[in-house]
């Protein structure tokens, strides 16, 4: 029979549905394995990336149920959020039918792959089911103090309409919107109380040995964790305090004036009615409008203006100028720092523009400093001098006297600071979780009862023409009764971020169709933690950091036993493809060049570097075209053989090829010899082989050997791809050896035909279950146990080899049986003995005798 994988792959598909073989329930008697990728945002069709990625957990999946264990493997959507807006207003259609198509869509397409999801188990996320309890969760945030609302400057894209938070923002542009620089803006917004947990979720981030170093490396550098002290500059003319976060408290008697960041809360009441107030203003307007890395950038001119205030230095007792400058941030340490220009380059380059006073305070121990002649800031170790009673100190050794001394004048203290902020949530816009949030003019902000959960998002709103939320326009939706008094309230018209979604979806597949709270306790603590989760490094920070948090904070209400949500986590690669550029139509989809031109204008394609795959730069290749042509096993073997799962994929349509190739190999390595490999047992390991086949069945041990320990402790699907198909190569040879043939070397060739298709059968389900059923097994193949190597098969018989030098014993060695004689001549020049008695001398000729001496002549 001809191999049609298009047919067999559609027999397999209904036969696993209709058996429900995915499905899975709680066994105490089982060791649990609970296997997650990602979920995806139902964009409308799966990409290379999705496919890869869910290949790489499908082939985990599979391999540990063979191995008796009981797998959780489920499948979601991540569906709400700012795309489906988008792509809404595009195609003139609501968000909620957009995303329900795609989500049917895709759905199908993830089918056709083969992937062993147990589809009772699926959690989409703008379901009513769902976000009932992301409101109730909210409400108990809120209840302890973990949701808050305050005003504060946001980070504002314009193109999306809303507030983003810090870690949606890239190089100053919006995650979404490469394109689209963001902006400060001041408003009203929730927050998550991220922050009280900073400390835990650090420390933990040296107990999760699972993950890779660098996306650990990340989060510590997000979360920020610095020790210093807080330093109190009294104002001159006010009772106020100006609160500075320094780590370099050895410098205070060097700060010679003080600056705000434009954003900071105190500037308001500081600069009013000073005559250049409105200048202030205008200056902190014109700073707002440009991004924060562009502000702090190396190469962004140090600006300020001066506030026509003065502060106290706490330990010179001087006046000292308050300014605003462009490059202090508000989100770092208190929004406000002692400027030491002596010691520091950006505050001297400041200093020099605006002829500020400089003061040197700690000098290097071979030579001194002069504030005259300075041409940069000196940022060494060095001696303090000008600092007081604290002359004469090495300068790091003082760093805790000073703050001691601070203290005790109750002028400061020492402290940690993290550069983490809080979790801002709120989105102005529509295709979210609403907040269960209602205003009372009498009784304030008020909680929605838990019995008027949830807060419906309504479906037969349209967004407004810009794009904006119908939430705030919409009486219907807003204007409600106050729970409390039962007087006019307001709903609120934010709608949660859409990370909160993706910060518990995990816990809600344990108990999917619990409709008495948001987790049921006794299924979600036999599943979690997560032992092996799958994904993108672009979500290092954002998703898996509000992860550890929000399960944080389920632990602490009682409803989770774990702290961290995932024992392992593995980062995939990216899929990367050459770009085509047309000098007349720009890029170029692979399917718009034919033989190096394009194909609407014939003109020469230019190939550019190989990127990540993007519609933007069309280096795209549609899965549903490849499965189409290939079948679905062709495609899950390319993206586990191309690459290790951590890095890059190169996409190559040759390596497609191949791989159709390989498999057309295997069937023809079964279907060929089919009725005699069936007619015999499989070998019971026992009866003596002559060679060549005890090389077989020394091979086919090493081969489980090997892809057992690729799969098991390192995630090499394309190592141990390329040891099945030496195996496949060393049967073939076999079959092809002029040798006779009798029923031991075909239940030698059984073995390890069935042995390439257990060991197979993860990564290409779909043939190898075929493959499996012509070999006349009746049991599908997750049923069957993952073969075991036999330590014996893997022994290699040795033979005693005498050296000789000048026809002089000198030593003897083993080697293995199967060593040619080039390969025991090699091993007898490695002797120590042989090696003493040449001693140097040139080497005339090596004499290999029968296999069982060797005499070197000298």
């Amino acid at each position: 029979m001809k191999y049609n994988p298009q047919e067999l792959e559609r027999k397999w598909q209904e036969r696993w549905e209709k058996k429900k073989l995915f499905k899975v329930r709680e066994d105490a008697a089982k060791k649990k394995y609970y296997l997650l990728e990602m979920f995806p945002y139902p964009s409308g069709k799966i990409h290379m990336g999705h496919v890869r990625n869910y290949t790489i957990g499908d082939v985990v999946a599979r391999y540990k149920r063979m191995n008796g264990e009981n797998v959780l493997h489920p499948m979601g959507w991540d569906a709400f959020g700012l795309p489906a807006e988008n792509a809404a207003i595009e195609n003139k259609t609501h968000p909620a039918k957009w995303t329900y198509d795609n989500i049917a869509n895709m759905k199908a397409q993830l089918k056709t792959m083969g992937f062993s999801y147990d589809w009772d188990r699926e959690v989409t996320t703008c379901n009513t089911d769902y976000y009932r309890w992301e409101q109730l969760i909210f409400i108990k945030m809120f209840e302890k103090g973990l949701a808050y609302k305050k005003r504060t400057f946001v980070n504002w894209c314009e193109s999306c309409q809303t507030v983003l938070a810090k870690e949606q923002v890239e190089n100053g542009r919006c995650w979404r919107h490469g394109d689209q620089e963001v902006t400060l803006k001041e408003m009203d917004s929730w927050f998550f109380k991220i922050t009280q947990y900073a400390e835990e979720i650090l420390e933990h981030c040296d107990k999760l040995p699972g993950w890779p170093d660098r996306v650990l490396t990340m989060q510590k550098n997000w979360i920020g964790k610095s020790y210093g002290a807080i330093i109190r500059f009294p104002v001159v003319g006010s009772n106020e305090f100006i609160e500075v976060y320094t780590t370099r408290q050895d410098t205070l008697f060097g700060a010679t004036f003080l600056c705000f960041a434009p954003e900071h809360p105190m500037l308001k009441e500081l600069i009013k009615g000073q005559p250049q107030e409105n200048d202030i203003q205008a200056f902190i307007e014109r700073t707002l409008r440009v991004d924060s890395y562009i502000r702090t950038a190396d190469l962004t001119a140090k600006e300020g203006i001066f506030t026509g205030r003065y502060c106290v230095n706490p330990v010179t007792e001087e006046h000292i100028p308050i300014y605003v400058a462009n490059f202090v941030l508000f989100d770092y340490g208190t929004g406000a720092i002692m400027a030491v220009p002596t010691h520091d380059q950006r505050d001297f380059e400041f200093a020099k523009k605006y002829a500020l006073p400089l003061r040197v305070v700690i000098k290097p121990v071979d030579r001194e400093l002069n504030e005259e002649t300075m041409a940069e800031a000196y940022v060494g170790e060095g001696i303090l001098v000008n600092s007081g009673p604290f002359n004469g100190q090495r300068n790091l050794d003082a760093l805790d006297t000073i703050a001691e001394y601070l203290q005790s004048k109750g002028l400061g203290y020492k402290t940690a600071n993290f550069r983490l902020r809080d979790w801002n949530i709120s989105r102005q816009r529509y295709w979210g979780a609403p907040i269960p949030i209602i205003y009372c003019g009498r009784c304030g902000t008020v909680t929605v009862p838990e019995k008027d959960l949830p807060v419906v998002l309504p479906l037969d709103l349209q967004l407004r023409p810009n794009g904006g939320s119908p939430l705030p326009f919409e009486p219907s939706f807003y204007e409600v009764q106050c729970p409390a008094c039962g007087g006019k309230g307001r709903r609120e018209t934010d709608t949660m971020d859409t990370f909160v979604e993706s910060s518990w979806y995990f816990d809600r597949y344990a108990c999917p169709d619990y409709d008495k709270g948001p987790i049921d306790s006794k299924r979600v603590d036999y599943w979690m933690p997560v032992d092996q989760y799958i994904g993108g490094i672009e979500h290092a920070i954002l998703h898996l950091l509000y992860s550890r948090f929000y399960t944080r904070v389920l632990r602490d209400f009682g409803e989770l036993k774990v702290s961290e949500p995932f024992t392992n986590l593995l980062t995939q690669g990216m899929v990367c493809m050459e770009t085509q550029e047309c000098p007349k139509h720009g890029y170029l989809f692979p399917k718009e060049v034919k033989e190096g031109r394009c194909i609407h204008c014939q003109s020469e394609v230019v190939i550019g570097q190989k990127l990540k795959m993007s519609k933007s730069k069309r280096n795209v290749v549609d899965p549903e075209d490849l499965i189409d042509r290939y079948g679905a096993d062709t495609v899950r073997v390319f993206c586990l053989f191309a690459s290790p799962p951590e890095k890059d994929l190169e996409w190559s349509e040759q390596g497609v090829e191949g791989s159709f190739r390989f498999l057309n190999r295997v069937w023809r390595l079964v279907d060929d010899h089919i009725e005699k490999i069936k007619a015999g047992p499989r070998y019971d390991g026992r009866t003596p082989l002559p060679g060549g086949l005890k090389d077989l069945h020394r091979k086919v041990h090493q081969t489980i050997k090997k892809v057992t320990n690729d799969i098991e402790d390192r995630f090499h699907f394309n190592t141990a791809i390329s040891a099945i198909m030496e195996l496949v190569n060393e049967t073939t040879k076999v079959l092809g050896a002029k040798q006779a043939e009798d029923a031991l070397m075909w239940s030698v060739v059984r073995e390890a035909v069935e042995s390439i298709v257990l060991l197979l059968s993860p990564v290409v389900p779909h043939i190898t279950e075929e493959l499996w059923e012509m070999l006349g097994h009746r049991e599908h193949l997750l049923a069957v146990a993952w073969p075991k190597y036999r330590a014996k098969a893997l022994e290699v018989e040795k033979r005693l080899v005498v050296l000789q030098v000048n026809g002089k014993v000198r030593d003897r060695i083993e080697v293995p049986a199967t060593f040619s004689e080039e390969q025991i001549e090699a091993a007898a020049l490695q002797s120590e003995r042989v090696q003493s008695f040449v001693a140097g001398e040139p080497i005339k000729k090596v004499i290999v005798v029968g296999s069982k001496l060797v005499n070197v002549v000298i």
